[in-house]
């Protein structure tokens, strides 16, 4: 590459250029660097359409606002392999969609595929004329006439009953599947959260149905351990478990929260120490994408890159991917093991419980709260200790900088659970936030 054309491709002007070139080895580095990630990218073949696609995925549920950042993100993923796309009418309030529609329709249409969905958790949406208007919006938000992979969105909540409401009963399904045959939808699946027995109902009819694919919360804690990560209480089932029933039919994976929002790159201390010794200069999200992308039956793995920084060491990861080894693998398994001993709330920030109707910041009271948790400030000991008061102390004051504004605090939630259907994790939100008041409160 010329050295025009990259000073062209970093968007420098011609001021900008001349001061560049005057730091060549800046400049060498700079290029280098470009080159060593550029057309690297690890692909997966879809089967049947025979597509290529790139095993890191663009997640667009939390971007930017300004349609200029999207745009260099876009731009930045589409020249370095990137090539899967992944939003909803739900995210940003349909704002993602028409940020993303944008962004892409300034490429040709060959270099992308799309992935949106029938958002119509909502028993509002259920009636068949208002979904079907949310996915005709769907094609002008994204400036498409097709779409490449379209989602049932976050069956399981509600289990087979709801998925029947949803789907079933008011012919939905059976409109979607005549869109895919008539080449607006190239490929049908289905998001999963919840409770499995909606996962299994619809695995077990697929000869009815033949999904191309299926996009499942899979990360190397949730392999084993997330049917126990809400003490429980819901009928979730492991991601080894919904991995393996899908490679058993020939269906390819989708992978969301490989990062398990963002959980993992805020580990305990000695957690962290213990990935460092085996590779001190890898991150922790490169682990997680790393376990990840070394399952076979992956199609692609998303991530929400709202960050220039995350977005290349993302695609660094995957160009091309280095699968993990045996003992690799061990480790992830032993960490995720001690990770259970946390009692941390399995938040992943998809904010898809806000706004709260009283005003309470429910992801920012979790994410504060896992914090201290994995900083050991949690859990308080028993009052009569002689460390419970300072240690108490320390939280409040952590919590007040955390959550400047205290109209957003735990103490807002009136219990109106208005919440608790809207939360793919399906956690008992307002008990939680009543752990978060009792933690706050000062014993006399």
């Amino acid at each position: 590459m010329s050295r025009r054309e990259f000073l062209r491709r970093l968007g420098l002007g011609t001021g900008s250029a001349m001061a560049l070139m005057a730091m060549e080895p800046l400049n060498a580095l700079a290029r280098q660097n470009k080159e060593s990630i550029e057309n690297r990218m690890t692909y997966r073949v879809q089967h049947g359409s025979g597509n290529q696609i790139s095993l890191l995925g663009f997640g667009m549920m939390r971007l930017p606002n300004d349609q200029d950042e999207v745009n260099s993100l876009v731009d930045y993923a589409i020249e370095h392999g990137v090539n899967y796309f992944d939003t909803a009418p739900m995210y940003m309030r349909g704002r993602s969609e028409v940020l993303t529609g944008n962004a892409l329709a300034r490429h040709p249409r060959d270099k992308f595929f799309i992935a949106t969905k029938m958002s119509n958790q909502r028993d509002n949406l259920w009636d068949f004329d208002e979904a079907v208007n949310m996915y005709r919006q769907s094609f002008q938000r994204l400036r498409v006439d097709y779409i490449d992979y379209y989602l049932l969105h976050s069956i399981g909540g509600g289990g087979v009953d709801t998925l029947r409401k949803r789907f079933l009963d008011n012919g939905l399904l059976d409109f979607l599947l005549k869109e895919r045959e008539a080449g607006r939808i190239k490929h049908l699946g289905f998001s999963y959260h919840g409770d499995v027995s909606a996962f299994d109902w619809l695995l077990d009819h697929n000869d009815d149905y033949h999904f191309d694919f299926v996009q499942i919360q899979m990360n190397f804690l949730d392999w084993r351990h997330a049917s126990l990560n809400t003490s429980g209480w819901r009928k979730d089932a492991d991601a080894e478990y919904l991995y393996g029933k899908c490679e058993k039919l020939g269906i390819q994976c989708v992978v969301m929260e490989p990062l398990r929002g963002g959980a993992f790159g805020n580990m305990a201390q000695e957690l962290t120490d213990q990935l460092k010794a085996m590779r001190p200069d890898d991150s922790t999200a490169r682990w997680a994408f790393r376990w990840v992308g070394s399952h076979p039956n992956i199609l692609t793995t998303l991530s929400g890159m709202n960050q220039m920084d995350h977005l290349v060491e993302n695609i660094q990861t995957f160009s091309p991917l280095e699968v993990c080894t045996e003992a690799e693998n061990q480790l992830l398994a032993n960490i995720a093991d001690q990770m259970m001993g946390f009692p941390t709330i399995p938040c992943t920030t998809c904010e898809y419980c806000m706004p709260c109707p009283y005003g309470v910041n429910i992801p920012g009271n979790f994410a504060y709260y896992n914090k201290a948790v994995n900083d050991h400030l949690l859990p308080l000991p028993e009052p009569t200790a002689a460390d419970y008061a300072e240690r108490q102390k320390q939280f409040i004051e952590g919590y007040r900088q955390a959550l400047p504004d205290g109209d957003t605090w735990a103490r807002a939630c009136q219990d109106c659970e208005e919440c608790l259907s809207k939360c793919p994790q399906q956690i008992r939100i307002p008990n939680q936030l009543s752990r978060i008041v009792q933690t706050l409160r000062v014993r006399r």
